[in-house]
């Protein structure tokens, strides 16, 4: 796994040991990046963005967001045998200080009311087994933390069906191998 773009282009990012993290393929990664970068059905200008990485595990999609000069990214996650590898890998960046990381459980309802910024895109990649998708883009909603053209983005399993709340919309969906990207839109 590799940093694609920006600042530390080519720099590579340390994986888990474990089968617990599925860390995000490079070619996953790239695709996202390029929608977000061209997609005429949003407008995201990545370096004037807040980035909230969720689940963030070895942190690819918030390193990669740091790599492309976005303004911050607030890293969320809480099991520890991926802990220390996201931390070393936010620390072979040496010179970056423009992140935080957030060692709490998402589902905890009250995570999203100590977060102080409002967000241009919320990236979520849960484990595949994790049904408080629905849950949790409701507290997302109710907490208002997605900036006004804020976007959610999502890394599923290709066959997952998840409830996603009415007030979102679903702007684009793709599949690349076994998973799937789903990128919504706040409708309030």
């Amino acid at each position: 796994m590799r940093i694609i773009s920006g600042t530390f282009r080519g720099k590579k990012i340390l994986e888990p040991k474990d089968i617990k993290t599925r860390p995000l393929k490079d070619l996953t990664k790239e695709s996202i990046f390029n929608i977000l970068n061209h997609s005429n059905k949003f407008k995201i200008n990545l370096e004037d963005s807040n980035i909230l990485d969720l689940f963030s595990g070895v942190g690819s999609f918030g390193i990669e967001c740091l790599s492309r000069g976005v303004k911050s990214v607030i890293f969320i996650e809480n099991y520890s045998g991926v802990l220390p590898i996201l931390k070393k890998n936010l620390q072979n960046l040496k010179a970056i200080e423009n992140y935080k990381i957030i060692e709490k459980d998402i589902n905890n309802g009250k995570i999203f009311e100590i977060l102080d910024k409002k967000f241009d895109i919320v990236f979520m990649d849960p484990p595949y087994k994790d049904k408080n998708l629905n849950l949790l883009l409701e507290n997302l909603e109710n907490i208002k933390i997605l900036n006004k053209n804020g976007i959610v983005v999502i890394h599923r399993h290709k066959n997952e069906q998840d409830m996603i709340p009415k007030n979102f919309k679903v702007i684009e969906e793709k599949r690349y191998g076994l998973s799937k990207i789903i990128f919504l839109f706040l409708l309030n």
